[in-house]
Formats: C-alpha cells, sequence, structure tokens
C-alpha cells in the first residue's frame, strides 16, 4: 500500500505545477469585467507560485459570484493539490474540510459535474495518502466510484480519461495487475487533448502535458 501511497501522492504533486501553468485565460479587445479581471489575477498569482494568495482571490470572487461553480472549485482545488505535501497533520485536515466546503458549495450549483466528482475523488485520496489504515478501505471505493461516473457523464473529456487511469494505474501496481489497458486510455487522452476545447472561459484544461509523462514513464 506504501507505494501505491508515494506513487498517488507523486502524481498530486505534480498536477500541483500543472495546474498552475497549464490553465489559460481568454484574451480579446473588449475591457475585461470584474470577474475576468479577478480570475486572471487569481491564476497569475498561481502561475507565480503563491497558491494562497490566489486561492483568497477565488475564495471573495466565490462570495461575488454565487452562481458560478468555478470560483468555488479552483479554491478546492488549491487546497486539495497542496495537502498531497502537507506534512503538518492538523494543516491538511484544515485544508481538506475547507476544500469540502466548497466543493460542496460548486456542487449545489453544478450538480453531477464531472470536474467536481474528479476533484472529489482526489480528496479523498490525499486523505488515503495521509492515512491509508483509516481511510484507505472506504475512500477507494468512493474515488473509484466517482472516477467511473465522471467518465460515464464526459466519456469524450480526456481529462477524465487520463484521471481515471491514472487512478488505474496506481491500484494494478498495488495488485500486481497489468496496466496494458490503462496505458491505452491515456494514449487516448492524450490524442483527444489535441482537440479539446473547454466549455468556457476559466474551465479546466489541464492534463496534457502529465498524460505524455505518465505514457512516458509508466507504459514502457
Amino acid at each position: 500500500m506504501q507505494n501505491v501511497l508515494t506513487y498517488l501522492s507523486l502524481f498530486f504533486t505534480v498536477i500541483v505545477m500543472q495546474a498552475q501553468t497549464e490553465t489559460t485565460v481568454s484574451t480579446s479587445d473588449t475591457i475585461p469585467t470584474p470577474y475576468q479581471q479577478g480570475m486572471q489575477k487569481a491564476f497569475q498569482l498561481w502561475h507565480d507560485d503563491k497558491p494562497w494568495e490566489a486561492a483568497n482571490i477565488f475564495e471573495r470572487i466565490a462570495t461575488a459570484e454565487p452562481d458560478n461553480w468555478l470560483p468555488p472549485y479552483y479554491v478546492a482545488q488549491i487546497n486539495v493539490v497542496n495537502s498531497f505535501t502537507e506534512k503538518d497533520g492538523t494543516k491538511l485536515k484544515a485544508q481538506l474540510e475547507k476544500a469540502q466546503d466548497f466543493i460542496n458549495d460548486a456542487t449545489a450549483i453544478s450538480k453531477e459535474n464531472p470536474d467536481l466528482l474528479v476533484l472529489q475523488a482526489q480528496l479523498y485520496t490525499a486523505w488515503i495518502v495521509y492515512d491509508g489504515q483509516q481511510y484507505g478501505m472506504a475512500y477507494s471505493a468512493k474515488a473509484s466510484e466517482l472516477y467511473n461516473r465522471a467518465l460515464a457523464l464526459a466519456p469524450e473529456n480526456p481529462r477524465m480519461i487520463f484521471a481515471k487511469a491514472q487512478w488505474d494505474i496506481g491500484s494494478a501496481q498495488y495488485f500486481g495487475g497489468s496496466i496494458d489497458s490503462y496505458c491505452k486510455d491515456i494514449q487516448r487522452a492524450i490524442d483527444l487533448f489535441a482537440t479539446f476545447k473547454p466549455e468556457g472561459e476559466f474551465y479546466p484544461t489541464f492534463g496534457k502535458d502529465r498524460a505524455k509523462q505518465v505514457l512516458a514513464e509508466s507504459c514502457k
């Protein structure tokens, strides 16, 4: 189990950086709205390795935009992905509890949203990495179910395909199973990333570079 937890922890540590560098904002000749300005500022701070400053801005935007699921999603994401490198148990629990609150808020706005389902699965994974003995049995099953639901909702979304394949590789490595079919899924995700278009401005877009890296490292 420890090898799998280490693998998952390293995976999500990389996602921290790629979430910052791969998220893009649209530009146009029109004057950006206060919402656009705030989101752009938050992403820039995240890109500049200032995730908590970015989270504070996303949180303020979430208050000002109560019908928009994206700001609370990014508050939760920052808290989740940074939990994988947090060694202080008290801080980690505070981060994950805050992340859960914002996932709940976002889900109330956008039900059956595959991005939120995957983020919830990642939160469960953070708990598993923190204490596999206490959380492994219950949260592993829940995470697997969420990845399946997300993929069923968005079967052509490369990030859903990749997220589930990444989880499945970790599980297969723990049980000593083959990862060949999951490598095919990762290749399919990479192919789909080439033409993938987010549904709207500021929607999540990250994952392509990490998928290529996993394919090169794990699927030789």
